[in-house]
């Protein structure tokens, strides 16, 4: 007996209700023109790692609790003198989601995640590179319920890059717009 695999809630919505919305806003001819999103890196870098091994270790481990698969190490690409770097050392890591994992952090970032955060007002509308990608700084891995606070050694920063299909920054707001990010009034 085949188990019935579940559609994850934010993937349902954009097929039900934003693709047909987008369809009909922009006049799109063909549905592959509608704009989809195509993956999420969450990206941590530490200095620090370059010194001490451990510290990597812990950044992989936070990184995997919260996106549900196993980061990988990136390392330098160029020597850097001021900063003590050579080429080729590990100084953080990164996880690139696609598929039903990418939906199902997209959905627990914007209900769970971001609301955690302290003073939220919504996130910045301006932060798109101008081809319909959107980054997304975070100052802690603390507002993700996935991580214990007593567990950790030192309160990290992250970057979350959406990236879509969309040729503009405007079709890519209303993306997001329509799927459930938290955009600042104004």
């Amino acid at each position: 007996m085949a188990e019935e695999k579940k559609v994850p809630n934010l993937k349902a919505k954009y097929q039900k209700e934003v693709a047909p919305a987008l369809m009909q806003k922009f006049g799109y001819k063909s549905p592959m023109q509608i704009p989809r999103l195509e993956k999420i890196v969450v990206n941590c870098a530490c200095g620090e790692a370059r010194d001490n091994a451990k510290v990597l270790e812990a950044v992989v481990g936070d990184l995997t609790k919260i996106t549900g698969q196993k980061a990988i190490v990136t390392k330098a690409k160029k020597s850097v003198a001021n900063f003590k770097l050579r080429e080729g050392m590990p100084i953080g890591a990164k996880v690139t989601l696609r598929g039903d994992r990418m939906w199902e952090f997209l959905d627990r970032l914007f209900n769970v995640a971001l609301p955690r955060v302290r003073d939220f007002r919504g996130i910045n509308p301006n932060a798109f590179d101008g081809r319909g990608n959107y980054a997304l700084g975070l100052k802690e891995q603390l507002i993700f319920p996935e991580i214990e606070y007593d567990k950790i050694d030192k309160i990290r920063g992250m970057d979350v890059v959406l990236c879509t299909t969309a040729q503009t920054d405007e079709e890519a707001k209303e993306l997001l717009t329509q799927i459930g990010a938290p955009f600042a009034a104004g």
